[in-house]
């Protein structure tokens, strides 16, 4: 059962992804990893094939800060690293991908903190 849920979620990965590369040529997209204790994110730059900026809670001092990385106040306080760090690399507009998640919960959380610290996607 897991490995049906497994290929469930990549085939609606590599199309959100699809989807993405067709819209967006010169955005860098922000890519979400999201588990069952923690959350992720990184702003790629597909072209250059670089990251230009991440956060995680599994990061020594969001650690500290947050204690656990699996609720919607970690995945928020991520948001707004991200963007902070995103803005510090010169990055203003980028493409939400959210990964084959769906956008709810922790995932809409991230993605309202970044827009709220001026990310515009």
């Amino acid at each position: 059962m897991a490995d049906k849920k497994r290929i469930n979620l990549n085939s609606r990965a590599s199309r959100t992804r699809g989807k993405i590369k067709r819209v967006s040529t010169d955005r860098p997209r922000l890519s979400v990893f999201r588990s069952s204790k923690n959350i992720s994110a990184q702003i790629i730059d597909d072209v250059a094939g670089k990251t230009l900026a991440s956060a995680s809670t599994l990061e020594p001092d969001m650690r500290k800060e947050l204690g656990k990385g699996s609720d919607k106040e970690a995945a928020a306080k991520i948001g707004k690293v991200l963007a902070e760090r995103a803005t510090e690399a010169g990055v203003k507009n980028v493409v939400f991908d959210r990964g084959g998640y769906i956008f709810h919960g922790r995932i809409k959380a991230l993605a309202d903190a970044a827009r709220e610290s001026g990310l515009n996607f």
